[in-house]
């Protein structure tokens, strides 16, 4: 994966935008990492792969209460995690995709 500064993907965002068609290119600020671009193509991808995992968790866990919920929770958590690391992706890439609208 390409890293590039905050700073050099304001000034050369260009560059940014091609190298991400490539390979996700993680942005990173005061030297650690804060995002990652990639191309729409790549994101919808990730997207088809964890969409159903998170229904699945939801649909699984909706009725569950107390310690139940909590074990099915995890039990999902670790399986997606599990996934995502198959597909490249890291936990941050999975948070921010998770919280997106």
């Amino acid at each position: 994966m390409i890293t590039m500064t905050s700073l050099a993907a304001q000034n050369q965002f260009g560059t940014l935008i091609d190298a991400s068609q490539r390979q996700p290119v993680t942005v990173t600020r005061h030297g650690r990492p804060v995002a990652v671009v990639m191309s729409f193509e790549d994101y919808q991808a990730s997207m088809q792969t964890i969409a159903p995992h998170v229904a699945a968790l939801i649909s699984e866990s909706y009725p569950l209460r107390g310690k139940a919920a909590g074990d099915s929770m995890r039990q999902h958590l670790a399986s997606m995690s599990n996934l995502a690391a198959e597909e490249g992706l890291t936990s941050a890439d999975v948070t921010r995709m998770l919280h997106e609208p």
